[in-house]
Order: structure tokens, then sequence, then C-alpha cells
């Protein structure tokens, strides 16, 4: 059974609550339709109710199944906006609390806050930069992280290494030239967003163009000074390097360039880009030499499931990032 499979079967055992406040978007629509029909998650669309429903119907979409928070609901923006304000999150005053009511993706965040969702999910309207934005101002950052991030999972054919020829990665789409700082805190998020979704004993190398002190310049500096953050924050998780790619997950390489005992030289199954050009030029490399299948790219670092989509993506790609989102979310409601 391949990874997507299983998830899907996690997912449809479980089923979260996920918020959706991109519905007139068509696509998005097919692809919230399709979630509820298949039993993936329990759907709420955000947005101005009545305008949804004479979408679906031109559209000959089924909304069967499916909530709707209406944005324009006076008495029950009123109702949400007084919970909210009450609630410890709450980071604005009366007015400008009552303003976002009325804003699909900041009330789908609220949602969130107020635990009446388990998943935001959004990105085909909504830039990536906003979705962080308002999911950091909203829900906040994880406790021991210092920046919002991405990861995924590759398939990798005909390969024994990783873990059953997955091999994670992050961080390739959000921070550009992450300090020490942020390096430790995708190596954390990544490790806990991947262990959520697979129930892997994460073994987590920091990659470099150096292994194990065979390089020493600035760049090599930041990669040791984020393992020791890493360390000293997560000491539960096995994060260690710096190694070169092949280091990290070769065993006889490591044996030969790693000169003391690790848990992880050799045998990762998280890998972590030292910059987004590195990690951006990685996964096309494994994608296109190697037929790989990429999962992701999976926002990260929340407290909540914060989930962000291409612009371009279609309702099966949508669909599987939904699946993925809802059972990190059962991991962390289960933490």
């Amino acid at each position: 059974m391949d990874l997507m499979q299983t998830l899907r079967e996690q997912a449809a055992a479980k089923p979260m609550r996920v918020a959706f406040p991109e519905g007139e978007n068509e696509t998005m629509m097919q692809a919230v339709a399709k979630i509820a029909a298949e039993h993936l998650a329990e759907c709420v669309l955000v947005g101005d109710g009545g305008k949804l429903k004479e979408l679906a119907d031109e559209r000959g979409i089924s909304l069967d199944g499916i909530e709707i928070v209406d944005v324009t609901d006076e008495e029950a923006n009123a109702a949400c906006c007084e919970r909210y304000l009450s609630h410890p999150n709450c980071k604005f005053k009366p007015k400008g609390a009552a303003r976002r009511m009325a804003r699909p993706l900041e009330r789908a965040l609220i949602l969130q806050v107020l635990g009446d969702v388990d998943v935001m999910f959004a990105g085909i309207d909504n830039a990536t930069g906003d979705i962080i934005l308002a999911g950091q101002t909203i829900v906040g950052l994880a406790d021991g992280v210092d920046t919002v991030s991405s990861c995924g999972i590759a398939d990798i054919p005909n390969w024994n290494g990783g873990e059953g020829g997955l091999l994670a990665f992050g961080d390739s789409a959000v921070c550009v030239d992450p300090t020490s700082e942020e390096l430790a805190s995708i190596a954390i998020s990544s490790s806990e967003t991947v262990r959520s979704l697979t129930g892997w004993d994460i073994r987590c190398a920091l990659l470099s163009h150096s292994t194990d002190g065979s390089m020493d310049n600035e760049l090599v500096d930041k990669v040791r000074r984020a393992r020791e953050i890493a360390n000293d924050r997560r000491p539960d998780l096995a994060i260690d390097g710096e190694f070169q790619f092949d280091s990290a997950i070769n065993p006889k390489v490591a044996a030969k360039k790693v000169r003391r005992e690790s848990a992880v030289a050799g045998q990762a199954n998280v890998v972590i880009w030292p910059d987004i050009n590195v990690g951006n030029i990685g996964v096309k490399i494994i994608q296109n030499l190697t037929g790989a299948n990429a999962y992701g790219p999976m926002l990260q670092g929340f407290k909540k499931i914060v989930c962000d989509c291409s612009r371009s993506a279609p309702v099966d790609e949508i669909v599987g990032n939904v699946v993925m989102s809802c059972v990190r979310a059962q991991a962390l409601k289960e933490a």
C-alpha cells in the first residue's frame, strides 16, 4: 500500500473538521465536495453563504454534508466575535476583531483558535505570504519555533534508503536564507510533521557542503550552530549534522566520513536543506532524475494545522494535501 492510500484510510477513520475560506473558487468547491463525498473530512465552507449556494447550483456541485459559515450573517458574526474576544489568543480590539469576522480567511483561522475546526486550508486564491502572515497573527507559532517553513516527502523508485524508499525534506518553499535559529526550527518542525504523518522514528540530517568538520567557513558554522540549537530545544529528536547529502543517506559513505557515533549519519529519513536554492534544486533533481513522486510542500510551524496549496492545484492535489493535513491534525490532537 502506498503512502497516500495509507493516509487516506487514516483520515477517513477519524475525520477532522477543515475550514475552507475559498469555496467560491470552482476547483476548490469541487475538491471540497469530493472530500465530503468520500468522508475524508468534515468540511466547512467559510464565505458568503448565499453566493456559495448559488454557485454550487450553477455548477451542479452538491454541498450535501458540508457546513457553511456565512460571513454575511451579522448575528452569527457578533456571537463568534464575542467568543473570540474572550479567548486568550485574541490579539485584536473589539472593532478589529469584528472586521475579521466578515473576512473568510481570517474567520477560518479564528474558528481554529476557538476549536471549532482542526485545519484551515487555502491557497488557490490567497497568496502564500498572506496565509502565513494571517496564520502567524491569529493562530501563532508553535512553542520552540522561530519561523514558518515547509516540508515534503519524496517516494523514490528503486531506492532502499531513507524509510523504505521515502525521504522527507525541508525547507524547499518558504525560508529563503534561514539563520541558525530558523534552520533549527525547520529541523524541529519537519521532524514533527513527518512523524505525525508516518509514525517513523525520525533521523534528521542537517545538510551542508561539509561533513563533520571537513570544511570550516560561515556556511558550515550556520549549520553546526543550528544542530546545537535544535539539540538543546528538542533533545528527544535525533537531529544531527553537518553532513553532505551522501553522508546523510549512505551508510558506507558515512562510515568513512563520520568519525563519531551518530544515530543519523548514513540513515537519515529527513534531510534539511541549508537554504532555498539548495532545497528547490535538490527536490527537482530528485524528481526529474528518479521519477519520484513528491508530496507537499506542507506549511508547518504554527500552533494549529494551517495549510496552503498551489494557485494552480488541481482537484486531486488539493484532496491529497487535505488528507495529509487531517492526519497531522489527528496527531496534534492526540499529542
